[in-house]
């Protein structure tokens, strides 16, 4: 049996794309036949992540995370964040020579700088010379791929992200049924970087639904009173959620992909989103969504968009083809990378 070590600094009870992507390819290649195991802050003690409390950052010893490391002896290692528990694992490959890839699911120094002083500059080359020691670094789309080549990533290569299909799929949607149409709807972390504002300041009828939690709910609850916030929802009642919607507004500037926008073109409902990297990915030309600068315009186009090609268009993504593509790219630890460390 293959045995696959992942580590990350984000999991549970953090409710992101970087875990549910992780946790669904994982759960995928076991159906395969791989022993998949994740090292992730659990065993370590944690400290709130400064202006983001509810991010708890782990605080890893060097020695258990290489006795853990030794006690499942791994034939692959994928560490997926570049955090102090990705940090700890990648010294300890450095050092012994051992093979390994890596993920990139996080615009990490735009995040950075939108919260403190610190130069994007600065970040991104932490993110290059943490990266440039695996043997692969693994992205999820070709618009990504093309932006850290031209900041001198390298090794780089594709995993894309799935949906969910038993999960979020269409039907019927009660959820929204008496709030005023059309219904936009926002699904994610409530805070400065997902630039939620850009939605609620669009001048457009109907009502404006927040799903999710973070440091900004607060202050937003009591800037816009006319937006709805249900706070963090999951399974069937997300699933509703989705359906009772008639547009998914994803207003990001900086996400590198958006499970949201897959999970919400399965039910059935159409995204607007700016033309940038993740949604010109995701939603393709036109199919299950529409783009554009200006927010409010491609809401409208959005409305006008059949629900049947959202759901056609999130069908071209599962997991079965994104944990293909994760598995390719794998290094056999006995392979000493050529690279820089």
């Amino acid at each position: 049996m293959t045995r696959l070590l992942i580590v990350s600094d984000a999991w549970h009870p953090q409710v992101n794309g970087v875990v549910r992507s992780l946790e669904n390819v994982g759960n995928t290649l076991a159906r395969r036949g791989y022993e998949v195991r994740y090292l992730t802050p659990e065993p370590f003690w944690t400290l709130p992540l400064p202006t983001y409390p509810d991010i708890r950052v782990p605080l890893p010893s060097l020695r258990v995370v290489q006795d853990m490391m030794a006690e499942f002896a791994p034939d692959h290692i994928h560490i997926a964040t570049e955090g102090p528990l990705g940090l700890a694992a990648r010294t300890l490959c450095v050092t012994r020579g051992l093979a390994f890839t890596t993920s990139y699911h996080t615009r990490f120094p735009e995040y950075l700088a939108a919260r403190l002083p610190v130069p994007v500059e600065w970040s991104y080359g932490y993110l290059r010379w943490f990266h440039a020691a695996a043997a692969a670094t693994m992205v999820p789309t070709p618009s990504v791929l093309k932006y850290l080549r031209r900041r001198f990533f390298r090794h780089l290569s594709l995993w894309s992200r799935g949906v969910d299909l038993s999960t979020f799929s269409p039907g019927p949607g009660a959820m929204f049924a008496g709030l005023p149409g059309p219904r936009l709807l926002y699904v994610g972390r409530v805070a400065v970087e997902k630039n939620i504002e850009a939605f609620l300041e669009i001048d457009h009828p109907g009502t404006k639904i927040v799903v999710g939690d973070g440091p900004e709910r607060g202050a937003l609850m009591q800037r816009y009173p006319d937006v709805v916030f249900t706070g963090q929802l999951t399974g069937g009642t997300l699933r509703d959620a989705y359906r009772s919607a008639d547009v998914f507004v994803f207003p990001s500037r900086t996400d590198t992909f958006g499970n949201v926008m897959l999970e919400s073109m399965a039910c059935g409902t159409p995204v607007a989103a700016y033309p940038v990297m993740g949604p010109i990915d995701v939603i393709g030309r036109g199919k299950g969504g529409a783009l554009d600068e200006d927010l409010a315009v491609a809401v409208q186009r959005a409305l006008r968009i059949p629900r049947a090609d959202a759901i056609g268009r999130a069908r071209d993504f599962t997991w079965e083809a994104a944990a293909d593509q994760f598995s390719r790219r794998l290094a056999p630890i006995r392979w000493r990378a050529r690279v820089a460390a």
